[in-house]
C-alpha cells in the first residue's frame, strides 16, 4: 500500500520520502518512483528525525501493524508534521468517542481501508446493474459505471445523440485498457465500461442503458473470511441468505460463533465440485474476499460460467486487475485504490470533499467546495479554459441539482463533481480555490 502510494503521489509533483525496516522494500519503491528512502524503525525518534518528519505536511503511516501506525503518527506529529493520518485494522477507533481522543492525541485522520471496501461492496450489490457506483453531495449527484451489454440501447449511437438529456452525462469510456474523454462524434460499443454522472432521479434510467437489469440479491455466496467478508455478513445476513466459505478449520468455527445468521462452511474455494454441491449455481450475487488474487478471479469465472448475476472479487494485484475485467468479473475491489482515495484529498491544495480512484481507469472523480472569487465563478464552463482531459458532470447548489454543459454558471459555494485523468489532477484546484 505505501509502494502504491509512493507511486501515485511522486507522479503528482510532491516530495516523497519513504520509511521502511525492510531494505529490499526500499530498493523496490526506488525502482519504481522518484522518492527518498530512510531505512530504520518508523516508531523510534532517531528515524522520524533522520526522514525530516518536522518538515513534511502529511506523514501517512500505512505499516502492516496498526499499532505501529498509531505511535508513529503521534510521534511525527509531535515532532511537527503538520498532519498525521494512520491506517487502523479496529473499527471500534473509529466509534466518535473514541475517534475524538485519538485527535486529541493528534492524529488528523484514522482510516480502516477494510471497512471502505465492505461498503462499497454493500452499496454494489443494491445496484447490481453497476461496477462502480458513489455518491457525491449526500447523494445528490451519483457516479454510476457500467459494462455496454450487446442489448443495450446505447450500442451503435454516438454520444451527440444524447446532447439533449438533462439528467446525467457520460464522462467518459473506458475501451481496451484506454480511457477515452468522449467527444460528440465517439461511438458506443459492447463491452464499454461508461462512466456517467446522474442525478438522483435518474440513476435508474442510467442503469437500464446498460441492457442488464438491475437484480434483487436473495442468496449470497462469499469465498473468504477476510475482515472484508466478515464484515459484508455482519451487514447483510439479516436481509440476505448468506453463504460464507473459508477453507481454514479453526477460522470456519469463529466465524460461525460470530455471524450467527450466515452458514459458514469449511471448504476450499478452489474445489469446482465442492462450490457447485453448496450450491453456486443458485447464488445471486458472489463475492470473491480472500487474500489471495488469483483465487478470487478463478472463482470469479467459475462463478460467472454458472450464471451467477453479479459477480465482485477483490484483486489486490494491480497487475490482474485487466485481466480480471476481460474475463468478465463484474466489478473489481482493490484496497490500495480504496486507501488512495481516503488519502489523496489530504495532498489537494483546494478543499476536496471527496475522491474516488477508479479502479478500470486511470481517472478520478473529485467533489471541490467553489471558493469565492476563485476563476470557475469568473466565467461559464467552455470559457473556463479547462484542460481536454476534465469534464465537470454535475453541480450542487443548495438544494438544486445541476447536470453541467458549457454553458453552467459556476457559483461560489457550489459543490462541483469533476472527472479527471491523471495528467490533470494538480492543475484543477486552482480553478475552484
Amino acid at each position: 500500500m505505501g509502494n502504491h502510494l509512493a507511486q501515485m503521489l511522486s507522479g503528482n509533483g510532491h516530495d516523497i520520502t519513504v520509511i521502511d525496516a525492510d531494505p529490499k522494500l526500499l530498493a523496490d519503491v526506488s525502482s519504481l518512483a522518484d522518492v527518498i528512502t530512510v531505512e530504520g524503525d518508523s516508531t523510534t525518534f532517531a528515524v522520524l528525525r533522520k526522514a525530516s518528519v518536522r518538515k513534511c505536511d502529511l506523514f501517512i503511516a500505512v505499516n502492516h501493524m496498526e499499532n505501529d501506525n498509531i505511535l508513529s503518527a503521534i510521534m511525527a506529529k509531535q515532532l511537527g508534521a503538520k498532519k498525521a493520518i494512520a491506517r487502523i485494522d479496529n473499527n471500534e477507533y473509529l466509534e466518535p468517542n473514541n475517534k475524538e481522543m485519538f485527535i486529541n492525541m493528534g492524529i488528523d485522520y484514522l482510516f480502516y481501508p477494510e471497512k471502505v471496501a465492505a461498503n462499497e461492496v454493500i452499496n454494489l450489490l443494491g445496484h447490481t446493474a453497476t461496477t462502480e457506483y458513489v455518491d457525491f453531495s449526500g447523494g445528490k449527484l451519483s457516479l454510476v459505471v457500467f459494462r455496454l451489454e450487446p442489448n443495450s440501447s446505447l450500442v451503435g449511437r454516438d454520444l451527440s445523440d444524447l446532447k439533449d438529456v438533462s439528467d446525467y452525462r457520460m464522462v467518459a469510456i473506458s475501451r481496451d485498457g484506454r480511457t477515452i474523454i468522449p467527444h460528440g462524434n465517439d461511438t458506443f460499443m459492447v463491452g464499454d465500461m461508461v462512466y456517467t454522472i446522474a442525478r438522483q432521479d435518474a440513476v435508474s434510467e442510467v442503469m437500464e442503458l446498460s441492457g442488464k437489469g438491475n437484480v434483487r440479491i436473495k442468496n449470497m455466496m462469499i469465498l473468504g473470511g477476510s475482515r472484508i467478508g466478515v464484515r459484508i455478513a455482519t451487514e447483510l445476513q439479516n436481509d440476505v441468505n448468506i453463504k460464507l466459505i473459508d477453507y481454514n478449520a479453526d477460522k470456519a468455527y469463529r466465524l460461525a460463533e460470530l455471524l450467527e445468521k450466515t452458514l459458514i462452511i469449511n471448504e476450499d474455494g478452489r474445489n469446482t465440485e465442492a462450490m457447485m454441491e453448496e450450491g453456486l449455481s443458485n447464488m445471486d450475487a458472489f463475492v470473491a474476499v480472500t487474500g489471495r488474487s488469483e483465487t478470487n478471479i478463478l472463482t470469479a469465472m467459475l462463478a460467472k460460467r454458472m450464471g451467477v448475476k453479479k459477480v465482485i472479487a477483490e484483486v489486490e494485484n494491480l497487475n490482474y486487475i485487466n485481466l480480471a475485467d476481460s474475463v468478465g468479473v463484474d466489478t473489481i475491489i482493490n484496497k490500495k485504490m480504496v486507501t488512495a482515495s481516503n488519502i489523496f484529498r489530504f495532498t489537494m491544495s483546494t478543499d476536496v470533499l471527496a475522491i474516488k480512484c477508479l479502479t478500470g481507469s486511470d481517472a478520478e472523480v473529485l467533489e471541490f467546495i467553489v471558493k469565492p472569487n476563485s476563476p470557475a465563478t469568473k466565467s461559464n464552463i467552455k470559457e473556463m479554459g479547462l484542460p481536454e482531459d476534465v469534464i465537470i458532470g454535475g453541480i450542487v447548489r443548495g438544494d438544486k441539482v445541476f447536470i453541467a454543459s458549457g454553458d453552467t454558471q459556476i457559483n461560489a459555494y457550489d459543490r462541483v463533481v469533476v472527472f479527471a485523468m491523471p495528467s490533470a489532477i494538480s492543475k484543477i484546484g486552482d480553478y475552484f480555490n
